[in-house]
Formats: C-alpha cells, sequence, structure tokens
C-alpha cells in the first residue's frame, strides 16, 4: 500500500513533539501505557451494557514485552481496538483525540454514572515513541471486527495503513528502539527490563488495569540427585514468570476503612526513605469544583540537604494515578514547603505533553485548600501536642518564617500565630501566650534580635524589664524583624526593639530629669562623639540602663540585625548601616571617672575612656571590634 502523508501541520507538530514537547525522553512509556488503558476503560465501559464483550472486569491487562535481539517493546492492550478509519483517523492526524471524543460523546451524566477517567485527551501522547523509536508499528483489531490493521511509521515521512492478522481484540503497539548515538544517548537502556520495571513504577503505578510482564527470576530446584550425605543436590536454574509490575490501586485513593494510619505511615517511609515516623499524616478527600484526592506528610525531622541549593521543593502531581510531576512547588506556598506526599486529580487541564498545566486556576484552587488542611493541622498539634509541635518547629520553623518573606508577606496573618520565640533558654512561646501571659500594666511586646538566646537576655537594656517582670521574646531569626515591621503589633500591643526604641517605662518626671542631666553633661556627651568620630551618629544618657554602664542602640529603620543580615549577603550594597547611639548610664562609676578626668582636663585619659565604653558597647551588642588589639592596649593602661 503507498505510504501516506501527514498534513503539514502534522508535521510540524510531531518535529515539535519529538524535539521539544516532551522534557524527557522516558515520557513515552507512560504515554503508550495511559493509551493502552484508556482502550481498556472504553471496552469495560461498554461491557456494563453489551453482554457480546464476553469479558469481564478482571479480565483486561495491559502487557509489555521486551526483544533485546531484535530491539524492540511492546505494548499489548485487550481494550476496545481500533478501526481502519480510526488509525486514519487518530494516528494520521495528530493532536487528534478520540479519548477525548469518546468522553464527550457519553455527555456530562453518563460521564459520572459510568465514573468514566479517560487519561489522554490530546492526542499527541502516542508520538512521544518517536523519542525512542526509528519505526512504530500498530496492530489493532477493533471490537466488534475480524479484520485487524497493521500502521506503520518511520516519522514524519509518512505512514502506512494495511491489512494484518490479529487474534484478539485490542491493539500492539511496537516501538523498534533507535540504536545508541554519538551524542550519549543510550537507547538501548529501554530495553532492559528493570529500566521499564522502573518506569512503570515511577509513571504508571497507578494505573487501574494490571501492567504484566516477564521477568527472569533465579531459583534454587533439585536435581533429582543426591551428594555424599544424602541430601538432595540443588542447582540454580533460570526462569521467566509473569509478574504484575504495577500497584494499581494508590493508598491515598483508599478510605480510612481501606487503609489505616499505620499503612500510611509504612507507605511515606517507603516512597521516602525516612526511617522516623512522620509527625503527622493528613488526608484530603475533595469534591467540588475541582476533585482530589491528597495525601500528605510531615517529617519529624529535616531531610539531608533539605537546606542546600539542590533540595527542590514540591509535591507529586498525578491525574487520575498517572504521575505528571515529581515536583509540583506550585501546590503549597514556600511556608509550607516541608511538606511531602502525593495530590491526584482527575479534572487538571493539562498541556499537550502532560508536563505542565493548562491553565492554573484549578491548580491555585488545589494550592489554597491544602494551605488551610496544612494550617489546622499544625494548629491541631500546636494545641494538642506542644512536644510534637516544638520538634517540628525546631526541625522546620525557618521554613515557616523563609516562606512568608518569598510570598511577600501575604501568608503573614496565616502563620504568625504559628511562631515560637524563646523567653528564656528553654521555653518557647507564642505570641498569642505572649500577649495572654503579659501584666497587666505592660504596654508593649518587648524583643531582642540576634543569634544567641543568653546574650539577648543579658542585655543592658533588658535589666529594666526584667525587674518588672516582663518577658523578651528573642528573637535569632535574622527574618523575625521583617515580621514585626510588616504586623507593627500583636493584639493591638505594639512591637518594641529594646536595643533600638523607647521602652516606654519612664515617668514625664523621669524624662525631665534624664534631660536636665543630658544638658548638664552636654560638653562631655559632644567630646565623646568627637573622639569616636564617625564610629556613631549620636551620644547621649540613657533611661534604659540600671546596672550597665554603657549600651548600644539605634535610630531609624535599620537595626544592627538588619546590618548584619545585609552585610552577610553577597553582593549587597554597603551603604545599608545602622545609626549607631553611644547611651551611657550617668550614675555609673564608669561614666563618672570619665567625666572626672574630663572636668580635671585630662583629655587624653577622658578619650581612652570613652574608647574603652565604646568597644565594651560594641560587644555587649554583638558587634566585632575594629582594632581588638589596640582596645586590649587601651585596658591594659588604664589597670
Amino acid at each position: 500500500m503507498a505510504k501516506k502523508q501527514f498534513k503539514a501541520e502534522s508535521k510540524r507538530m510531531l518535529d515539535m513533539m519529538i524535539n521539544s514537547i516532551y522534557t524527557h525522553k522516558e515520557i513515552f512509556l507512560r504515554e503508550i501505557i495511559s493509551n493502552a488503558s484508556d482502550a481498556i476503560d472504553k471496552l469495560c465501559y461498554l461491557s456494563l451494557t453489551d453482554e457480546n464483550v464476553g469479558m469481564e472486569r478482571g479480565d483486561f491487562r495491559i502487557r509489555i514485552a521486551v526483544d533485546k535481539d531484535e530491539r524492540r517493546i511492546t505494548v499489548s492492550d485487550n481494550g476496545i481496538g481500533m478501526t481502519k478509519e480510526e488509525l486514519e483517523k487518530n494516528l494520521g492526524v495528530i493532536a487528534h483525540s478520540g479519548s477525548l471524543k469518546f468522553k464527550d460523546d457519553l455527555g456530562e451524566d453518563a460521564q459520572e454514572d459510568a465514573a468514566i477517567d479517560i487519561i489522554g485527551q490530546f492526542g499527541v501522547g502516542f508520538y512521544s515513541a518517536f523519542m525512542v523509536s526509528d519505526k512504530v508499528t500498530v496492530i489493532s483489531r477493533a471490537y466488534g471486527s475480524e479484520q485487524a490493521y497493521q500502521w506503520e511509521s518511520s516519522g514524519a515521512d509518512g505512514y502506512t495503513i494495511t491489512e494484518a492478522e490479529k487474534e484478539t481484540v485490542g491493539t500492539d503497539v511496537i516501538m523498534h528502539v533507535k540504536p545508541d548515538d554519538s551524542a550519549g544517548e543510550k537507547y538501548s537502556t529501554y530495553l532492559e527490563t528493570w529500566k521499564i520495571m522502573m518506569l512503570v513504577r515511577k509513571y504508571s503505578d497507578y494505573i487501574r488495569w494490571p501492567i504484566v510482564m516477564d521477568v527472569e527470576k533465579n531459583d534454587w530446584v533439585e536435581t533429582g540427585e543426591k551428594d555424599e550425605n544424602g541430601e538432595p543436590k540443588m542447582q540454580m536454574v533460570n526462569t521467566v514468570e509473569e509478574q504484575t509490575v504495577n500497584s494499581m490501586i494508590p493508598i491515598w485513593q483508599r478510605s480510612r476503612q481501606e487503609a489505616t494510619d499505620e499503612e500510611c505511615i509504612a507507605f511515606y517511609k517507603e516512597k521516602y526513605h525516612d526511617n522516623d515516623d512522620p509527625l503527622a499524616v493528613i488526608r484530603v478527600n475533595a469534591e467540588g469544583l475541582i476533585s482530589y484526592r491528597a495525601l500528605l506528610f510531615i517529617p519529624s525531622k529535616t531531610p539531608e540537604n533539605f537546606y542546600t541549593r539542590e533540595s527542590e521543593p514540591g509535591l507529586e502531581l498525578y491525574s487520575s494515578g498517572v504521575m505528571i510531576m515529581d515536583k509540583c512547588a506550585d501546590l503549597l506556598p514556600d511556608c509550607y514547603a516541608f511538606a511531602r506526599g502525593v495530590v491526584d486529580s482527575p479534572d487538571l487541564s493539562l498541556n499537550i505533553s502532560r508536563e505542565m498545566l493548562q491553565h492554573d486556576r484549578q491548580l491555585k484552587l488545589i494550592a489554597s485548600n491544602l494551605s488551610k488542611k496544612m494550617k489546622a493541622e499544625l494548629t491541631r498539634l500546636l494545641k494538642n501536642d506542644r512536644e510534637k509541635y516544638e520538634t517540628f518547629y525546631r526541625s522546620f520553623g525557618m521554613v515557616l518564617r523563609a516562606g512568608v518573606i518569598s510570598e511577600y508577606g501575604d501568608k503573614l496573618d496565616e502563620i504568625k500565630d504559628l511562631l515560637l520565640y524563646n523567653v528564656d533558654e528553654t521555653k518557647l512561646v507564642t505570641l498569642r501566650e505572649y500577649v495572654d501571659a503579659m501584666p497587666v500594666e505592660q504596654e508593649k511586646i518587648y524583643y531582642a534580635c540576634g543569634d544567641n538566646i543568653r546574650r539577648l537576655l543579658s542585655l543592658p537594656q533588658a535589666e529594666q524589664l526584667h525587674a518588672r517582670g516582663y518577658e523578651i521574646l528573642c528573637m535569632t531569626s535574622q527574618l523575625d524583624e521583617y515580621f514585626v515591621d510588616t504586623m507593627k503589633s500583636y493584639d493591638e500591643k505594639p512591637f518594641c526593639n529594646i536595643a533600638a526604641e523607647d521602652l516606654g517605662l519612664e515617668s514625664e518626671e523621669e524624662k525631665k530629669e534624664t534631660e536636665q542631666k543630658e544638658a548638664e553633661a552636654k560638653e562631655l556627651l559632644d567630646f565623646v562623639k568627637e573622639t569616636l568620630g564617625e564610629a556613631v551618629s549620636s551620644v547621649k544618657l540613657s533611661h534604659k540602663l540600671v546596672s550597665g554602664a554603657v549600651c548600644l542602640s539605634t535610630e531609624g529603620g535599620v537595626t544592627l540585625e538588619m546590618e548584619r543580615y545585609f552585610r552577610s549577603m553577597p553582593g549587597a550594597p554597603d551603604h545599608i548601616k545602622a545609626i549607631r547611639v553611644l547611651e551611657f548610664n550617668g550614675g555609673h562609676h564608669a561614666f563618672q571617672e570619665m567625666r572626672e578626668a574630663f572636668d580635671a582636663g585630662d583629655r587624653e585619659k577622658a578619650a581612652k575612656l570613652a574608647k574603652i565604653l565604646h568597644a565594651q558597647a560594641l560587644l555587649i551588642a554583638g558587634e566585632p571590634l575594629d582594632d581588638p588589639a589596640a582596645y586590649s592596649e587601651l585596658v591594659c593602661e588604664l589597670i
């Protein structure tokens, strides 16, 4: 029979598909199996009303055969098959989908009643076979027909359709695998049984029909002879056994009665290679604008390499049991990037390669719902199992906070009640717990930023607060100041950075007294500013200090912690600096000694004391000294 040509637009699409549409060549097997599953779906549905089909649900299967010598992979099904006209229509015109037409012909009511779930709806998946094959042969016999037909093509040069012999109804897709090429493509790998089994389990493990293939096994069998001890002699024999290589029913498609939490945990540990049980199992069975099932897990510890660039967040995305993406980051916001699991929906609008979504409205709806489920589960843990939640927070608290930054603060309201902060070296509290425990007279939420809890709690600025029984939130992440700056307040209580802001503890009378003392010491304070130069923006007497001699505070929007954050970033602008203020305790003996030296005209000693006190303020604030050796020498001079 003369070779027929693809239409011009079909030629272009075939070339695009082989070279551009699919990201990974191994996808070809998923597409061919999905088409076989569709064909069985159609005949199975027909058998509900046509007794002549003569097959029960348990009779349907997909078979894969590999012939390494002939370099052939054959995928066979006993589905509805195709007539000559259907071969012409479905395989001669790229992007024509018989599956989509079948589904449309049923009508909405029939689709729902029959629970028809057709995977392939674009008609191009078949042509992915040409990514690994230099010739594809399709032999098909349609249900109700005695005559089979063979479609054959070597690619864009066209195809032939001839009569063929086939004993049973269904379709065989025979792919002649390309030779390995000089560019490094090892097509021969696809002729290995282990590779085919791996691809089935990766992409098509949850196809509803059994996928069978012959698998070699090594067994010890008796030879019929006995050894010197009278025991039967054994020898290793290679046998071939037909095995079902897919599990068919995914655990997330089962009800709670069919799959217990213990079984879900076992699934998690095997799939994600984690020896520890997850902290939580979240199941979702949603129906409505979009139907989907999800099975999510919250790990109990940080996976290896989780906080590295190599780590790629995301949930596995399935459409009717066929894996579409192994890392779909859009299914959860970044603040929940620690979650693992799968989402399966028959309602996703996929693009022609099935590797990306055609529209993101459905995905956004799923993501919104899953986000609510994650928030609800974490809130439940926080309230009902505090120890478990704190275990989670130690591993993934940074993910919660960093996720808010990446979402431009959109998720801050959602996660603010999930954040925990130390108020001593062991005790963690939420913002709600902090506010509820505030003394009646306390008007602000006090916090300090830095990387060391003990140092933060021992800051000189904290002394007044400790004396009044006010707790201090230790914010040890460089992201926390972003939250505070965004929130401004919590439950109408303003945040107050004890290292940068007025604590609000002075009465008007005490403020006037401090201002009076500052006016009296103005000449000395000006001298200290002149001595330190640009190291500080201003020098003043403090109303925060009780027993401490000195502290370093800031003015404006940039704090010392922010400056450190930007300083640690490669390529960050170096002009982002905190406006530093040196504060003295006017009643401290060190300040008094500096004042006496200044009043006595010993400017040199006063300058040395000023430099020492400034260095101490830097050390207390966690800042490095420009010249530690010079500081040490100054201290030694005055001892």
